[in-house]
């Protein structure tokens, strides 16, 4: 007795992606049109699946340059143009030929997809690291200089360490670590954009946090950055003690 299209979808629903194929073809006779039309939308979600599968592969290709090295790091941050609120650089080994689909830049990310690869990055990664420069700080030493203190600490947070740098765009000084710069790195490298990850999510979550210790400026919106309703309110507010003053000197 042939099975009912329920139990078919529900057979597909439970399968894992590499199962789809072997199922696909075990139902493709099936004359039904409620099973035709399942086979249908599960070979397009096969080719949707290698379709991202390919993406990843040509973002391991600094992965696999530099493969003579056992433990790659990518390195990336977030927050150098901000108004309000830290830098915070992300350090992350990932395990060779780690699959960690969607993962992309974090500026192409929405907000929850960030949050879940966020979760499977620090799942899978074989070690993680976040280093943070404060808006006192940056003030101090200018955003660069920060940036690159904030980058240091992240890789000196890994454990085990690493034998290269995979850098979105930078050289970060004070390393004795081989450093490779990328210029556009986040899109280009699953390390990279794994690092940008941890820096993006961590530093909102943080930004959150200040929402609730110094309201009226919408950080948990904006993220320190000036949008409209950030500089009205320090115009009306005043300066917080994580504005970064050297920012700010236009509104205050």
């Amino acid at each position: 007795m042939s099975k009912s299209i329920a139990q078919i979808k529900a057979e597909l629903g439970s399968a894992s992606a590499d199962e789809w194929k072997d199922l696909c073809r075990e139902y493709q006779d099936d004359s039904r049109a409620g099973v035709r039309s399942l086979i249908m939308k599960y070979r397009r979600k096969q080719e949707a699946l290698q379709k991202e599968r390919d993406r990843l592969f040509n973002m391991r290709q600094f992965e696999r340059k530099y493969g003579q090295y056992e433990m790659i790091c990518g390195i990336d941050e977030a927050g150098r143009g901000p108004l309000a609120g830290p830098v915070v650089a992300g350090a992350v080994i990932l395990p060779r030929d780690c699959e960690i689909l969607y993962l992309n830049d974090s500026k192409k990310l929405s907000p929850s997809r960030r949050e879940a690869l966020y979760d499977e990055i620090m799942e899978k990664a074989l070690a993680a690291g976040i280093g943070m420069a404060s808006p006192a700080r940056i003030d101090e030493i200018n955003i660069l200089q920060a940036t690159y203190e904030a980058m240091r600490e992240a890789v000196s947070r890994l454990d085990p360490a690493p034998d290269i740098l995979l850098n979105d765009a930078v050289t970060i000084p004070g390393i004795t670590i081989p450093q490779v710069p990328i210029v556009k790195g986040d899109a280009k490298s699953v390390s990279i954009a794994a690092a940008s990850i941890l820096a993006k999510v961590t530093r909102d979550r943080l930004m959150a946090q200040y929402e609730e210790i110094l309201p009226g400026y919408g950080f948990a919106r904006n993220k320190g950055y000036g949008s409209g309703e950030h500089i009205e309110a320090l115009r009306k507010l005043g300066a917080t003690p994580i504005h970064r003053r050297s920012f700010i000197g236009n509104y205050v």
